[in-house]
């Protein structure tokens, strides 16, 4: 279903309209309209190409789901391809997609997902500054709604600093093998969180510069606000990198803490292994049973024997005992 909205001098008329009604807006002076369609079917694309005067590869693009951040510019409007994020309820974040068709006189929001992006935000965002949307329509409209979805990456990359803050104290209190794989399960996960924020965010910034060529779309007065918004998406790619980079270096000190730990067991059962060694030498030695072997007519041979290999092992023992491999 798709829902329109009429706006003259920068304030919604009451009620939303048809798409009829839409277009008989867009044909009069002064006037902006928001349509806006949740998961639109192939008829509903149709009817807002035939309403918007939309090219067919637009339409075609719509079409299909999965597509990275990016925008492109028709003659008449631009196309550009945002993915929110919103948390999941189980420490992670979950995408979103939303395509905006945007020109001078309407913003198409195209929204997908089984839990869509909450268009209402950025709504109040440019219903607040009538003046301005009476002014610039869907460009200052466009902008309201990339700012809601970069406030979304900071938001997100926000969590992740406090994830990987947790885990550095974790990192440092939880010492092999207690709850190590874990731990290592944590990292990768809250890592792979931090890629897959960089890789939604990094494309905006290149394709909101896109729109910013079109002087009818993007106007002078409106560049600061363009300028701020690409200076928050620097800012999120940034932390999401110092994120990333903290989270690889906990990763190796995780690994290195293993090794180490490895390298204690393998000291300790070297350690053992020499003190059984010499007792083993000794004992395989009078074991063999050869007839001319003088010690074996010994009468305190036995005893002997005996105390050789205790006092061999006690040697051993304070010896590694002493370098601290026991």
């Amino acid at each position: 279903m798709v829902q329109a909205h009429v706006y003259r001098s920068g304030r919604r008329e009451d009620g939303p309209v048809d798409l009829a009604g839409a277009k008989g807006a867009l044909a009069g002076p002064g006037a902006f309209v928001w349509l806006d369609a949740v998961d639109p079917s192939d008829g509903d694309l149709l009817e807002i190409q035939a309403t918007l005067g939309l090219h067919p590869l637009t339409v075609e693009d719509a079409l299909h789901r999965g597509q990275r951040t990016r925008a492109e510019l028709f003659p008449d409007y631009g196309f550009l391809v945002l993915r929110p994020v919103r948390p999941d309820g189980a420490g992670g974040w979950a995408e979103g997609e939303v395509h905006a068709l945007v020109s001078a006189g309407f913003l198409c929001t195209l929204r997908f997902g089984p839990d869509p992006f909450d268009a209402a935000p950025s709504q109040r965002r440019f219903e607040r500054q009538p003046e301005m949307l009476a002014r610039h329509g869907g460009g200052f409209a466009v902008w309201a709604l990339a700012d809601e979805v970069v406030d979304g990456y900071l938001e997100a990359v926000e969590s992740l600093e406090e994830a990987a803050d947790l885990l550095e104290d974790d990192v440092f209190a939880i010492l092999p093998p207690d709850g190590d794989s874990d731990l290592q399960e944590r990292i990768f996960r809250h890592k792979r969180e931090a890629v897959r924020i960089r890789r939604l965010a990094a494309p905006l910034r290149p394709s909101l510069d896109l729109l910013q060529e079109e002087p009818d779309l993007v106007g002078p007065e409106l560049q600061p606000y363009f300028r701020d918004l690409a200076d928050h998406i620097l800012r999120v790619t940034e932390l999401v990198d110092n994120v990333r980079d903290l989270l690889t270096a906990l990763l190796e000190v995780r690994m290195a803490q293993v090794a180490n730990h490895l390298n204690e067991v393998m000291k300790k059962l070297s350690a053992w292994a020499g003190i059984i060694l010499v007792p083993t030498l000794i004992a395989g030695i009078y074991g063999m049973n050869f007839r001319h072997m003088p010690e074996l007519g010994w009468t305190s041979g036995y005893p002997f024997a005996l105390g050789v290999m205790a006092a061999a092992a006690g040697a051993l023992f304070w010896a590694f005992r002493r370098k601290g491999w026991l």
